[in-house]
C-alpha cells in the first residue's frame, strides 16, 4: 500500500501527519504498529509519532488523533494542533480561525502571520481524578523521590496528564529529564502514565523547560506541557500568569488569561512530504 504522508514540526517536536480528508483509504491502517514503525529515527521517517488530519465532527472544522512514538494513542498535542490547523488553513479544508476535534475536547485557534498560530487550550485541571492520578484533592508543591532526588512537583491536567517538577538550582534540566523522566512517566500514582516536566524559574516572565513525553521519551518541545509548567509555576507563586517558556527547540509564549483559558503562541513549520509502502519489510522493498 503507497502510503502518502508528510512531516511537521513545533520547535523541533517533530510529526508524521495522514491526511485522510484527501486520503480516506488510510483509514484502514493499524496506525499503533504504524506509528511505531515510521517514528523509529533508524529505520523509519522518524519522528515523535503520528498525527491524523481528519473531518471534523460538527462542533469543528477538523479533527486530530495522535499516536506516540511507542503506538500508545494520546488526547492531545499541543505542537501538533498547532501544525494541524495551519496546514488546514493553508489546504483550504478550514478558515484561519478554527477548531478542532481532539479526544480532550474541542481545540479553538487561530493562523496567523508568519507561520506563528495562537491556541486556546481550555482551562488547566488540577484535581488528581481529573489529571488521571491516585488519590484526593491536588497534587501541589508535593515532595516527589526518585533515584536520590528530591523533587518539588505539581500535577495539572492541559486534556492531559502532567507532572510539573521544579528541581533545586543546582540539578541540570536534561540531565534530569533523562534520568528520572522514565521512572516519573510509570510513577505509582499515574496508572496511565503521565508526560513530566522539569522547569526552572528565571524571571517573572521567562522559564526554562525540559519534557519526558508519555509514550515518545525526550522531545525538543511539548505545547501542553508548556502550558502546564506556566500554569503550575503560576499556581503555587513562582511567577506570573504569562511567560515566554524556553525549550529545547525553541521558545513559547503562553498566558493563563483572566477567564481561566490558557492560550499558547508559537511556530508550525513544514518539513517535508514523500510516500512510503505499507507494510513494512520485504514486499515494501522497490526492486
Amino acid at each position: 500500500m503507497e502510503v502518502p504522508f508528510l512531516k511537521m514540526h513545533g520547535l523541533g517536536n517533530d510529526y508524521v501527519y495522514l491526511d485522510l480528508l484527501a486520503h480516506p483509504e488510510l483509514g484502514e491502517l493499524d496506525f499503533h504498529e504504524f506509528s511505531r514503525a515510521v517514528s523509529d529515527r533508524h529505520r523509519g521517517v522518524g519522528s515523535d509519532g503520528v498525527i491524523l488530519i481528519q473531518p471534523g465532527d460538527g462542533a469543528a472544522q477538523l479533527g486530530m488523533r495522535i499516536f506516540n512514538a511507542d503506538g500508545s494513542e494520546g488526547e492531545m498535542c499541543g505542537n501538533g494542533v498547532r501544525c494541524l490547523m495551519r496546514f488546514g488553513y493553508a489546504r483550504g479544508y478550514a478558515p484561519a480561525v478554527l477548531a478542532v476535534s481532539t479526544r480532550a475536547g474541542v481545540i479553538r485557534g487561530a493562523v496567523l502571520g508568519d507561520g506563528q498560530v495562537r491556541v486556546d487550550m481550555g482551562s488547566p485541571r488540577f484535581e488528581r481524578a481529573e489529571i488521571g492520578f491516585l488519590g484526593d484533592g491536588v497534587l501541589r508543591d508535593a515532595l516527589v523521590e526518585v533515584q536520590g532526588e528530591r523533587l518539588v512537583a505539581t500535577g495539572v491536567s492541559m486534556g492531559n496528564p502532567h507532572l510539573v517538577c521544579f528541581p533545586a538550582a543546582d540539578r541540570e534540566l536534561r540531565t534530569l529529564a533523562l534520568a528520572v523522566g522514565p521512572e516519573l512517566e510509570r510513577a505509582d500514582f499515574a496508572p496511565a502514565r503521565t508526560n513530566v516536566e522539569f522547569a526552572r524559574v528565571l524571571s517573572g516572565d521567562r522559564i526554562a523547560m525540559e519534557v519526558w513525553e508519555r509514550g515518545s521519551g525526550r522531545t525538543q518541545a511539548c505545547g501542553t506541557g508548556a502550558c502546564a509548567t506556566l500554569v503550575a509555576a503560576a499556581w503555587t507563586g513562582r511567577c506570573g500568569r504569562s511567560a515566554d517558556v524556553e525549550l529545547a527547540g525553541g521558545v513559547l509564549h503562553v498566558e493563563w488569561a483572566a477567564d481561566d483559558h490558557v492560550f499558547m503562541t508559537g511556530p508550525a513549520s513544514f518539513s517535508f512530504e514523500g510516500t512510503l509502502r505499507w507494510p513494512a519489510g520485504k514486499d515494501a522493498e522497490p526492486w
